[in-house]
């Protein structure tokens, strides 16, 4: 890493990196400062870390370009003049370009922004002024822009030589930064030298796949004891994968799982490949670390309403709501003349005031509009809003869909590497990690029970991805009611339905003699003979040994408990092959109960 060696005021030296000693000559310099690098790498916390440190005393007025609308800088509006006592048009300038002290102005994503802020941003980096404002005579003792020059991630470049020669100009990599130093403060006391180490050794391209930003993310999940691929970003619904590109620039071998389990073996701990009930606790971990999490999966199988209700579980109140299709600028905050003749913004009331918070963002690739997901990106990527910080913003939950489903494409928008990377754990939800059929069986009772038998027996995987939660309960409601079962499967157009037959269903429904955990307790005498003939003849057990693992390891836990004497006589019987399987990916709560299980068993 580029760094040079200061002495500080009590006489220890300290390293500083070559992007903060660029940052104290520009302010010496009273030069407009602009820093190209990769995503990730630091830039803005280098900035934040070093101005609170090395100029105490002097604020950092952080600008996120990206997320800027057009009145948000600079504003015409009427004020009386306090002279004639007429009203006037002035210009009034955003407030965090008055904080009061010296500040240095940081504009992040400066190539980001649309055309008019681009002209406004320029104004700024060139004269240090803002419509009829003097910058420095507001406090201003530096300018910095600061953005990656990839045009995949930014709307434009910058061409003009009369502006282009206002700017003195940097371009760094992750080790102009110090990025090293405060990952290992973060995380103390792992020691990650070796973890710097690996980092090292990785090719370019793999480094900047793996950036700074991305790491943290993955040693956050490490922590946890989650796996460590949550820390790696989702990109258009796909996970990003560490692999080296061919020399034709498709992607070649892969070396995810073999660069993140050395990244596990460094810092001691495991890297599993699934956790039980991954939703509960991922929202758990965002509200006790304050986290930015990213859940997709496919629609209608309950993720939603599993994250709202795990945010009141933890945090005693509901999250803050908000379904991105309908959500407007207005919704967040709204800008307006304040009394001291700067411009400052209003805020949603839900956003104010001291209580803890947490905010789902629901259907978060589904946005209104272009000037309203730009709100939400300064709120997801720097938890504030309009320059405000949220107070007691304790986490943040995105919920969308993936980009294709059964073969069909979905109406969601794309996202880039800048954006997917803001995420401290992103997870791709399949319909068994949410624990829907108990919220069924809890409201639907006996009628829930026969669709599950129906969903979890009588249909195939194909079948069971057409047939969601939550068509089971219009299912279930269209059969008390009497109307046709069709009516509640999708719709594709053209009278036809979701390809998945509803024959078993309507018999079952009809009281056609079916086999599940419910017959099995109603007739235990005759099962536990069949077990026993079974395991007399074979250690393997039989057919009927068979049934009665299908119907235990499909049961719900609400089942299981509450036919606890029955599955004790009945497992007792069954291969301990397959018992064991009963706590293989299991939930705590699933294993505590066949735990208990198995040692009333050996009471017996």
């Amino acid at each position: 890493m580029t760094t040079e060696t200061r002495q500080s005021e009590t006489g220890r030296s300290t390293a500083v990196s070559r992007l903060e000693s660029f940052i104290d000559a520009m302010i010496d310099m009273g030069q407009t400062g602009q820093i190209f690098g990769e995503h990730g790498i630091g830039k803005t916390a280098t900035f934040f870390s070093h101005i609170a440190r090395a100029h105490p005393g002097t604020a950092l007025v952080y600008v996120p370009a990206a997320n800027l609308t057009p009145d948000d800088l600079l504003v015409n509006a009427p004020v009386r003049d306090p002279r004639t006592g007429e009203l006037v048009l002035r210009q009034l300038v955003m407030s965090q370009l008055k904080p009061g002290t010296p500040f240095v102005l940081l504009i992040d994503d400066s190539l980001q922004a649309g055309d008019t802020i681009q002209s406004q941003l320029m104004q700024i980096a060139c004269d240090w002024t803002l419509g009829e404002h003097d910058l420095r005579a507001l406090g201003c003792v530096g300018v910095f822009l600061t953005d990656n020059e990839s045009l995949s991630e930014t709307s434009s470049r910058r061409g003009d030589l009369a502006l282009l020669d206002r700017m003195a100009t940097m371009r760094i990599t992750a080790d102009d930064t110090s990025w090293r130093r405060h990952l290992a403060a973060k995380y103390r006391p792992w020691d990650l030298r070796p973890v710097f180490s690996l980092w090292a050794s990785l090719s370019p391209a793999l480094r900047e796949r793996l950036s700074p930003r991305t790491l943290d993310h993955v040693l956050a999940n490490a922590k946890e004891g989650f796996p460590l691929r949550w820390g790696l970003p989702l990109v258009d619904g796909e996970r990003l994968r560490l692999a080296e590109p061919g020399p034709d620039g498709r992607p070649g071998q892969n070396r995810t799982n073999e660069i993140l389990d050395r990244v596990a073996e460094s810092v001691g701990v495991a890297n599993p490949s699934t956790i039980p009930d991954p939703v509960r606790q991922v929202v758990r971990a965002a509200l006790r670390n304050r986290w930015t999490v990213l859940l997709q999966g496919p629609p209608g199988c309950g993720k939603t309403e599993l994250v709202r209700q795990t945010v009141r579980e933890g945090l005693g109140r509901d999250a803050l709501y908000f379904s991105l299709p309908v959500t407007n600028v207005e919704d967040l905050c709204v800008p307006i003349p304040s009394s001291d003749g700067t411009l400052d913004n209003l805020l949603a009331a839900h956003f104010t005031g001291p209580e803890p918070k947490a905010i789902v963002w629901d259907e978060y690739n589904r946005p209104k509009d272009r000037a309203a997901f730009a709100k939400l990106m300064e709120i997801t990527q720097e938890w504030s809003l309009a320059g405000r910080r949220i107070e007691n913003l304790r986490a943040q939950i995105a919920v969308q869909n993936p980009p294709y489903h059964l073969g069909r494409k979905l109406l969601v928008s794309r996202n880039n590497i800048a954006q997917a990377t803001r995420f401290t754990a992103s997870l791709t939800v399949e319909p068994e990690d949410i624990p829907a059929n108990e919220w069924l069986l809890a409201h639907y009772g006996s009628d829930a029970e026969t669709v599950l038998e129906w969903w979890k027996h009588d249909i195939d995987d194909d079948g069971r991805a057409w047939i969601t939660k939550r068509t089971l309960e219009r299912l279930i409601k269209l059969h008390r009611r009497g109307l046709p079962l069709e009516m509640g499967t999708v719709y594709l157009g053209d009278g036809e339905y979701a390809p998945v037959p509803l024959t078993a269903l309507m018999a079952r429904l009809k009281g056609r003699q079916v086999t599940g955990l419910r017959e099995l307790a109603r007739d235990a005498d005759a099962w536990e003979a069949r077990l026993r003939r079974a395991a007399a003849h074979s250690d393997e057990g039989g057919d009927d040994s068979d049934v009665v693992h299908q119907i235990l390891a499909n049961a719900e836990l609400s089942q299981l408990k509450k036919h606890r004497a029955v599955v004790t006589r009945l497992v007792a019987l069954l291969p301990a092959k397959l018992r064991a399987t009963y706590l293989v990916g299991a939930s705590e709560r699933q294993q505590r109960f066949w735990t208990e299980v198995f040692m009333g068993m050996r009471r017996r």
